[in-house]
């Protein structure tokens, strides 16, 4: 069974908030907001087809928004993916709920100026509870009824003060994109509009469902995600990690050797590695540090995590900066990888230690090319690129990257002498 990845429901808000903005960018979401925005380009059709067309679309969208409500809300800490189990006929309403409002605003701005800013007020104050019991009931009629909406009001108490401040920034930044958006080519500002509408719209349903998560045994939620985490076996480890704490107040030997024992029996997941780590950091384990690091980085770039493999790099060399992963195959995937994401200097420090540690390898020739290149072009040091190269030593005729090699050695040199 693939892994659950889950949120604890004491996850204070406030950490929810600053996660969750990453969170229309992640994965199924983000494919999602780009999918849709694309999609309004429908809109541009002639009369009755552009409008039938963008209802279609914003339906879609907010019954995407509606599913990550309900998945956040039972647990999740990923987006779902689109499927075709979601409520179409909560997009349905929710599409016609927000036109609605949207309307009266239009109205109230044009002909009764006056009561623009109550009709927005009150429209805030009831669309959080009106959004939340269409995501989850999909029926309208108890969405207006206003004894279930103070229900709803009352099982957040002053809390339900946040997702109605969320709904009035929603707004203004819609506005705002509006605005931004005008002033480019209509090709332009409509999926770019549109994908900031979408990006918005997620986000808020997203942090409702945060908050829905966190009162659910008050609202009969039941979490699905942890049920599916404890059936895989992942709370073990949660659990494990907790217990670990716990014992380290008073023995953290003890605790050091509990978990050691559960990272030796088989993949762990990042919570063991990160505590295990922490509780090292406490007793000013250096060595013990760096050797978990060689085999955390091995198991990391083994699973396709680069990114993090290259921040525990960052970690261990901070600790010795001569650190090396001590696999050549990691150490050099890795100073690829630093070299991707603009880690320059993380790349030629890998690139520098591979050649120390394994100048006979056969992918030294690879290495010593990819740290020339970088510091001759991006940090700009030519002779340091040249001293590099120079470790390579000779290499046969028939090596295949000998030419390249020869290549950027004449011009670093012609680059040095005319310096």
């Amino acid at each position: 069974m693939p892994r659950v990845a889950t949120v604890a429901v004491d996850t204070p808000f406030g950490e929810r908030l600053r996660q969750g903005f990453g969170y229309p960018l992640r994965g199924a979401a983000l494919a999602t907001c780009v999918a849709l925005a694309l999609a309004h380009y429908v809109a541009l059709l002639p009369a009755f087809v552009g409008l039938l067309g963008g209802a279609l679309v914003w339906t879609a969208t907010w019954r995407y928004a509606a599913d990550c409500m309900q998945h956040t809300a039972h647990g999740y800490a990923d987006p779902p993916d689109v499927g075709i189990d979601g409520s179409d006929t909560a997009g349905w309403a929710l599409t016609a709920i927000h036109l609605f409002a949207v309307a009266c605003g239009v109205v109230a701005g044009v002909f009764f100026p006056s009561m623009l800013w109550p009709v927005v007020v009150v429209f805030a104050l009831i669309l959080p509870a009106v959004d939340m019991t269409l995501a989850f009931d999909a029926n309208l009629a108890l969405a207006l009824n206003p004894l279930h909406l103070a229900r709803v009001v009352a099982g957040f108490g002053s809390a339900y003060l946040v997702p109605v401040a969320i709904n009035l920034l929603l707004g203004v930044l819609v506005v705002v994109a509006s605005v931004t958006t005008a002033m480019l080519p209509r090709v332009l500002a409509v999926p770019l509009f549109a994908f900031a509408c979408t990006y918005l719209v997620v986000l808020a349903f997203h942090l409702m469902g945060g908050m829905l998560h966190q009162r659910s045994e008050h609202f009969g939620i039941e979490a699905h995600a942890e049920a599916l985490a404890t059936e895989a076996g992942q709370d073990d480890d949660s659990r494990l990690a907790v217990h670990a704490r716990e014992l380290a107040a008073t023995d953290p030997q003890a605790a050091l050797r509990l978990l050691a024992g559960r990272l030796q029996d088989r993949v762990a997941p990042p919570v063991l590695h990160e505590t295990y780590r922490d509780l090292m950091r406490q007793q000013g384990m250096r060595e013990g540090l760096l050797v978990h690091g060689q085999v955390w980085i091995a198991a990391l770039v083994a699973g396709g995590d680069a990114r993090k493999a290259l921040r525990l790099v960052q970690e261990c060399s901070e600790l010795d900066p001569a650190f090396l992963p001590d696999d050549p195959a990691n150490a050099g995937a890795l100073a690829e990888a630093a070299a991707r994401h603009g880690l320059n200097r993380m790349a030629v420090q890998l690139c520098r230690g591979f050649l120390k540690a394994w100048p006979r390898d056969v992918r030294g020739a690879a290495c010593a090319l990819l740290g020339a290149r970088l510091l001759a072009g991006p940090l700009g040091q030519p002779v340091e690129a040249l001293v590099l190269l120079g470790r390579l030593g000779e290499l046969p005729d028939n090596h295949p990257l000998r030419p390249d090699v020869e290549t950027l050695t004449a011009q670093l040199r012609q680059t040095a002498g005319a310096a």
